[in-house]
């Protein structure tokens, strides 16, 4: 006659014959890398650099030519002459606000 396991003791396999040690996944050391590597690295940089920058551009010529224009299309149906001034105005504020928000947060 067997005695039933206790709780919270596995319950032995057919085939063993007895508790097993845990396995451990061999460590991998980290290794430095090659020049060529470090080359391409500092390329993707560099190229992530520059298309931040021509980005900060077009939104500091962008933001003023767009609110300009609806300053002009406004000014051209009131009959006002002040809101493409407060269009460029407002414009480049907002440009500002957005390289600051983008690119100064980080």
């Amino acid at each position: 006659m067997t005695t039933p396991p206790t709780p919270g003791t596995p319950e032995p396999s057919a085939g063993s014959t007895g508790p097993t040690e845990p396995t451990t996944e061999p460590t991998i050391e980290p290794t430095e890398p090659t020049e060529a590597e470090r080359d391409e690295e500092l390329r993707a940089f560099n190229i992530r650099e520059q298309d931040s920058a021509w980005r900060a551009v077009a939104y500091l010529l962008t933001g003023p030519l767009i609110y300009g224009g609806l300053g002009a299309l406004a000014d051209h149906w009131l009959g006002t002459g002040w809101l493409v001034g407060a269009g460029i105005v407002g414009g480049m504020a907002l440009s500002l606000y957005l390289i600051w928000f983008r690119y100064g947060t980080q």
